[in-house]
């Protein structure tokens, strides 16, 4: 019975000794198997037990069963330098009340919900829980970066309309989270990326971001030799913008006009927005029949229409750099008149957007990732504390490959 519930425990190192039911508990005596452990001054083994020092540690569940540990940390004497010391179990810190996997259980339920809701589940105060989180991060955090080289940044709201950022590091290779930064500031962002140390910096090649010339400048000043790529979507997004600008403008253009033709250049414009700007390939029937509805109403709206369905093709067809270039920057001028706004931009940030089509790098992880900090900040009812937010992000990236 003691050799079954040792292999039921499953802990490196420790055997069961003996079991006592209670209701709806079972505790298990437990001790180690090692019976000269290593003094920590001068590394010698000892084996003159000095003291027994029992303590109740509560382990993972078996079932609805909850699972205390009988522990003894036995003190010994060195026969070497002759300084007492406790022995050291693999399995629970010093002075807690848990054991270590016990403690990742209930993190990795946190992050998945909120500490609330967890600590009521396994009758737990919610300092206990916290104090759990804390001991976690503290192994598992930071995060190795050996082997980062395409990195993504991004940023959103901690708090909801408060108009305050906080800025988004992401491994693209991976798909992790592996930074958060306070605020949107060069300093706190500079802070945060020599934290990493020189090595780290040097050793990163592609950097993606978004069109906010901020990130652009700390990342020349700190990793001057890597390409930096501008996401391709967010040009997309402005290229929306002035092309919703432009219908808008052309309903007000209507009411200068006769009753006959305004009331059909509002009746073409109608529900015609998201058909204006959704690829034209992936338009249904009727709706295609409504975009030729304002093609002819609208020949302006034709044209930018034409105009963003090219731009569109020239960053899914261009196979290289030369030819997206070639095809791009043709594409300025003919799109200069319709969309002023936005070939300003493609201007000011042509060499980082057409670095695009040499990786094809975009910021589609990081926007993935923004919406799951977005689900992890409704679980855990927002949060004020930024550094909470942030242990409990991460953890939530990395905390199944540390148990792996």
């Amino acid at each position: 019975m003691k050799r079954q519930l040792t292999q039921i425990l499953g802990l490196q190192g420790v055997i069961v000794k003996s079991k006592k039911n209670l209701e709806k508990a079972l505790v298990l005596e437990v001790e180690s198997q090692s019976k000269t452990p290593a003094c920590p001054t001068c590394k010698k083994p000892s084996h003159r037990l000095h003291q027994n020092h029992w303590h109740l540690i509560k382990d993972l569940p078996w079932g609805e069963t909850e699972i205390f540990l009988k522990v003894n940390r036995r003190q010994f004497k060195c026969n070497h330098c002759q300084k007492p010391f406790s022995e050291e179990l693999n399995f629970v810190g010093k002075r807690k009340k848990y054991t270590d996997r016990y403690a990742q259980w209930i993190t990795e339920q946190v992050v998945n919900s909120n500490l609330l809701n967890v600590a009521q589940r396994n009758n737990l105060t919610e300092s206990e829980v916290e104090s759990m989180i804390n001991q976690i991060s503290q192994k598992k955090l930071p995060i190795n970066l050996k082997s980062l080289k395409r990195l993504g940044i991004d940023e959103i709201s901690l708090v909801k309309g408060q108009g305050k950022f906080i800025v988004v590091l992401v491994d693209l290779d991976t798909g992790k989270l592996i930074g958060l930064v306070p605020e949107r500031k060069s300093k706190a962002i500079e802070e945060l990326l020599k934290s990493w140390g020189s090595e780290i910096l040097e050793q990163i090649e592609e950097v993606s971001m978004d069109l906010y010339k901020m990130y652009k400048s700390v990342f020349r000043k700190l990793c001057p030799e890597a390409v930096i790529t501008a996401d391709r979507f967010h040009v997309t997004k402005l290229l929306h913008q002035e092309l919703n600008q432009g219908r808008i403008d052309q309903k007000r253009t209507a009411l200068e006009l006769g009753i006959e033709p305004r009331s059909k250049l509002f009746s073409s414009l109608k529900g015609g927005k998201y058909i204006l700007l959704r690829s034209e390939k992936d338009l249904k029937q009727k709706q295609k029949e409504k975009l030729d509805q304002i093609k002819e109403t609208s020949p302006q709206l034709a044209i930018m229409h034409a105009l963003k369905e090219e731009f569109t093709e020239i960053f899914e067809k261009c196979k290289n750099v030369g030819e997206g270039t070639i095809k791009l920057g043709d594409w300025l001028i003919k799109a200069e008149k319709f969309f002023p706004k936005t070939v300003q931009t493609i201007k000011n940030w042509f060499g980082e957007i057409v670095g695009y089509f040499e990786q094809k790098t975009t910021q589609g992880i990081v926007e993935g990732i923004n919406n799951r900090l977005k689900v992890i900040k409704r679980c855990g009812f927002g949060f004020t504390n930024f550094y909470n937010f942030k242990k409990r992000a991460l953890l939530f990236w990395h905390l199944v490959d540390s148990l792996a």
